[in-house]
């Protein structure tokens, strides 16, 4: 990864699954670590439609378009490291709730229907394509219109698309990516601190197993000290 590249990781040559086999994670998190490694990106739960609709969503919000090896006019199609359409349609084939729900949303399920449908709708009436069809500037000005709730066709059936981008496309979509090891290897995150735990919590101080941030013109140091950690 290139350490100029804008969405570069601070923490270059970190891989918290370096940690898998040391007494930072017990079996209970090694099982369900592998489990989400093993996830695919393909759906159980959304028909061919409304797949389309979620990969292209994925893709507008956490766009994974860092390998270079990948000429850039084809990068947006690429099989992403991160399946995060695939654990978003997870979740909705185990109807994987919050314990919780706004009152002005369906049930998870039922919210994710609509909105897709509604979705596909909206970008036919502005562009005359379904979602997944249109450009990438396209794309995006659609959700900013979502954003804002000034999308309100009729197949929203009454759910405001402002409610939903915020309360679930956003929360729903990012925290699928932030579940997955290779998202945390960019962020330095060791995973759940079981059973070793967290030591030193003072501000600017790190345990001996969690990463060094690389500071201007340090990289390749902290790609060096962070390729030692266990």
């Amino acid at each position: 990864m290139n350490p100029k590249h804008p969405l570069a990781s601070p923490y270059p040559g970190y891989d918290v699954l370096k940690l898998r086999d040391t007494p930072s994670w017990d079996d209970v998190t090694r099982a369900v670590i592998d489990e989400r490694l093993a996830q695919p990106n393909a759906p159980r739960f959304c028909n061919d439609t409304q797949w389309r609709a979620l990969q292209a969503l994925c893709t507008v919000i956490v766009p994974q378009s860092l390998d270079p090896s990948v000429d850039v006019a084809h990068r947006r199609f690429a099989a992403p490291r991160i399946p995060v359409a695939g654990l978003v349609d997870t979740r909705l084939d185990q109807d994987t709730r919050d314990g919780y729900r706004d009152a002005r949303l369906p049930p998870l399920r039922e919210a994710w229907r609509i909105a897709l449908a509604a979705i596909d709708a909206e970008s036919q009436t502005l562009y005359g394509a379904a979602f997944a069809d249109i450009d990438e500037n396209a794309q995006c000005d659609v959700l900013r219109r979502m954003q804002t709730g000034e999308l309100q066709s009729p197949a929203w059936q009454g759910m405001g698309s402002d409610v939903f981008f915020r309360l679930r496309l956003m929360v729903d979509i990012a925290s699928a990516y932030y579940s997955h090891p290779h998202a945390w290897s960019e962020i330095g995150f060791g995973g759940p601190a079981n059973p070793r735990g967290y030591v030193r919590m003072q501000a600017n101080r790190r345990d001996a197993w969690e990463p060094v941030e690389a500071r201007p013109g340090q990289e390749e140091k902290a790609r060096r000290e962070n390729g030692r950690v266990r």
